[in-house]
């Protein structure tokens, strides 16, 4: 089996037993710097290109995916006890994609795009609410346009791990790594 066919069936048991958060997954991203940080963001799909999500391109994941495209997703799916580790590089998606999947979203969610300036402080909450109204006003009589500095990313993996607790800490681990244009399955030891 293939990593892209093994995530698929490892995901749908996990959307099948009903979780708070199915989309949730934590990505790694490092700046130029080499410093790392890590966030929860939510799958909005996948298949055998990536795994895709949508940011603020101006928000700390972006700049540092900018300047940096190397980056690691985690799945940890705790009540299964299993988890996947997938490894990759991080491009943009097709501004068309993100256009269809904004327009896809509750126009509050649409219109929290435009009133967050993601990662940039700001004097107090009351101030975000302030610009949330103010962008609420600017498009109330029509569609909300897609921000320029918002849109998706796909990461493409080069290596996923799956991993099951076991008894006595004897977990099983079960790697993929891309070797030129074929998937190598490999056993590792806990």
């Amino acid at each position: 089996m293939d990593p892209f066919s093994e995530f698929r069936l490892w995901y749908n048991m996990w959307l099948n037993s009903n979780p708070p958060e199915p989309a949730a997954m934590t990505l790694s991203t490092a700046g130029a710097n080499g410093i790392v940080s890590s966030r929860i963001v939510l799958l909005r799909d996948f298949d055998e290109d990536g795994f895709i999500f949508f940011t603020n391109y101006n928000s700390t994941k972006g700049t540092q995916i900018h300047s940096n495209p190397n980056a690691a997703l985690l799945f940890w799916w705790q009540p299964a006890s299993r988890q996947v580790r997938i490894e990759g590089t991080v491009e943009k998606i097709s501004r068309e994609r993100t256009e269809k999947y904004f327009h896809s979203r509750a126009r509050e969610n649409q219109i929290s795009a435009w009133a967050s300036q993601q990662s940039s402080k700001i004097p107090d909450r009351n101030y975000l609410l302030k610009r949330f109204d103010q962008f609420v006003d600017k498009f109330a009589d029509g569609e909300v346009d897609v921000p320029p500095y918002w849109g998706g990313y796909r990461l493409i993996p080069r290596w996923f791990e799956f991993w099951t607790a076991g008894r006595h800490r004897l977990n099983d681990r079960v790697s993929f790594r891309l070797a030129g244009e074929k998937w190598v399955k490999e056993i590792l030891a806990p």
